[in-house]
């Protein structure tokens, strides 16, 4: 194997996620143990490097090019997750310092110069065993963030942003106050496209199953007034103007069920930013201010209050 391959095996074992075992990062690990091509791993050094040493050791003894313009890519692509994995270490000082420097950690150059060699494996266990590997700790920092939901009364979990923190607020903020005792039929995530979906009671309504794309990001259904109520999240796109308002009825045109269009928010500044767009006859409603909602309804509201 060449030293890419064998640097790109080195990542693999260590559980580095995929991104992390491109050409870059190879490279990147090569510099930082200063391996060239007709050296052995038993060679590796750990001394103070700068990213511009990377890309000219890149160069120079494998001639793969990066324009310096690139060292904000290979910090944020290779050092920070090597950091992380603590493959390499940093010297303390300011990222903007010309005096900033990386190298490996002892463990790590303990383990690369023994590649190959009679203890490899137990020198491989003994760092598996001392550090939590990427895909581990990633996948656990993803699961923390995930965001838990009750649906229906079951648990579910969203994915993390701001789209699902949005549908998260619609299903126990909105839902309470303005579709009571309703039954969520259909919400997706960002990661599993279809988290709930009825469609046995959508069919039974009359409502055409189609593509995910074509669904509104959640439809509720009040028994209790024969209501469904069609709701879009919107944090930077896909209100309800017209057009989406005449996609849905071709969907539901077998439908009898009374229909409520609604666009949500997360705050008023999203809200003003789609104010223009919003379809007449449908409602909008904002997460900040989870007690209010606001008809474009002409005059069905129209009257005193008392």
């Amino acid at each position: 194997m060449s030293k890419l391959d064998e640097a790109r095996d080195i990542l693999s074992v260590l559980e580095v996620p995929a991104k992390q075992q491109n050409g870059m990062c190879c490279c990147v690990l090569l510099a930082m143990a200063g391996i060239t091509e007709d050296q052995c791993w038993g060679n590796a050094t750990n001394n103070w490097i700068r990213i511009h040493d990377v890309i000219a050791f890149a160069s120079e003894n494998y001639g793969i090019t990066y324009a310096e313009n690139s060292r904000e890519t290979i910090r944020k692509q290779a050092m920070h997750h090597f950091r992380n994995a603590a493959f390499i270490e940093d010297n303390g000082k300011a990222t903007n310092s010309p005096n900033y420097r990386y190298r490996l950690t002892d463990e790590m150059l303990n383990l690369l110069q023994s590649y190959r060699s009679k203890v490899w494996d137990k020198n491989l266990e003994v760092f598996l065993n001392n550090h939590e590997t990427l895909i581990s700790l990633y996948a656990s920092k993803r699961a923390v963030r995930k965001m838990p939901v009750k649906i229906n009364g079951a648990g579910f979990t969203f994915s993390p942003g701001k789209h699902n923190a949005l549908q998260k607020a619609i299903i126990e903020e909105f839902a309470p106050r303005f579709a009571p005792n309703s039954e969520c039929l259909y919400v997706g995530d960002t990661v599993e496209k279809d988290l709930v979906k009825n469609e046995g009671k959508l069919r039974e309504l009359g409502f055409i199953i189609t593509l995910h794309d074509k669904m509104p990001d959640v439809v509720l259904y009040s028994a209790e007034k024969n209501w469904l109520y069609f709701i879009e999240a919107v944090t930077s796109v896909g209100p309800m103007e017209p057009k989406r308002i005449r996609e849905i009825e071709e969907m539901t045109a077998d439908v009898v069920a009374g229909k409520i269009y609604v666009t949500a928010f997360l705050d008023f500044q999203t809200f003003k930013k789609f104010s223009e767009s919003l379809a007449w006859e449908t409602e909008a409603w904002i997460a900040e201010t989870p007690d209010h909602m606001i008809h474009l309804n002409g005059d069905k509201f129209f009257g005193p209050r008392k």
